[in-house]
Parts: structure tokens; C-alpha cells; sequence
């Protein structure tokens, strides 16, 4: 690996990990993504290009050993930044649940209604629209009106015959 790369998988450890908030968890989650998506499709390139060449996914197997052992180091970086990221989304969570419960037994925090304004017309707003009965859609409907015409049609031309 390179010295990059190693820095990268450094900052996946549990104490470094522990010392960075959520923002900084995020930036880094998008990094670690971004290089195990890099070595994974290196990867299945060089995997699928080695097939047709050496006769076989069994014989080229052994071939491309660098790439997927790159790509199961950052899998596994990954998934530690990835589950420090929910352990911070949760705490979050429940932050908010908790002030949002609060701010509800204190009886503030809510939407607060307005008094309507003396022009506007409040009733022509809040008025349901009008229900219209139809036998399942308006396209059965638009079906079931166009085959009574073609069949009243065909009525009419017998008729004028």
C-alpha cells in the first residue's frame, strides 16, 4: 500500500475514529468509499480481463491478488467508519427526539396558527374539492364512454344502410 493509503486505513481505527465528529466521520466515510470502490473495480477489470487470457475465473484467480486484498483492506475500513457514522446518527437521534419531547411537555416549540388575514377568503381554500363517483378511474371511465360511442356508431351506420 502506499503511504496515502495507509494514512487512510490509519484514520479508521477505533481512536482515531473516536476523536472525529460527525461532519469529519462523513468526509471521511465518502474517502474510504471512494477508494474501495477504486481497487474493486480494479479489480473485477482485471479479474474479467484475465479470464479470456489465461482460460478461466479459476486460473485467473491467484493473477490478481494485490487489487482484491486492497479492496477487502477498505471493506473493512469501511464498515468501522460506517458503523461510527450510525453510532453519531443515533446519537443524534435521540438528541432530537429528546428536545423535541421537551419543548411538547413545556407547551412551546410547536407550529403556531396564524389568524387569518381579514380579505382572504379562508372557506374557498378549505373547501374540499367536490367527490365525483366513477366506477374505478378515470381512464376506465374515459374506456367505458368511448366503447358506448363505437358501439352507438355502429348502430348509426346499420341504421343509415
Amino acid at each position: 500500500m502506499t503511504n496515502a493509503e495507509q494514512r487512510l486505513v490509519a484514520e479508521t481505527t477505533r481512536p482515531a475514529l473516536a476523536e472525529l465528529d460527525e461532519e469529519e466521520l462523513l468526509a471521511l466515510h465518502a474517502r474510504v468509499r471512494r477508494a474501495r470502490a477504486k481497487y474493486v473495480t480494479m479489480y473485477r477489470r482485471g479479474a474479467s480481463g484475465g479470464v479470456v487470457k489465461r482460460g478461466g475465473r479459476g486460473f485467473s484467480y491467484p493473477k490478481n491478488q494485490r487489487d482484491r486484498g486492497k479492496a477487502e483492506v477498505f471493506e473493512s475500513a469501511l464498515a468501522a467508519v460506517s458503523r461510527q457514522v450510525a453510532v453519531h446518527a443515533a446519537r443524534a437521534a435521540a438528541e432530537l427526539k429528546a428536545s423535541r419531547l421537551d419543548a411538547a411537555r413545556s407547551g412551546g416549540g410547536g407550529p403556531k396558527a396564524e389568524a387569518p388575514d381579514a380579505g382572504s377568503d379562508v372557506t374557498e381554500m378549505s373547501r374540499p374539492r367536490g367527490v365525483k363517483k366513477t366506477t374505478g378511474g378515470l381512464k376506465r371511465d374515459a374506456s367505458t364512454r368511448a366503447a358506448g360511442d363505437r358501439r352507438q356508431a355502429k348502430r348509426d351506420t346499420r341504421a343509415a344502410d
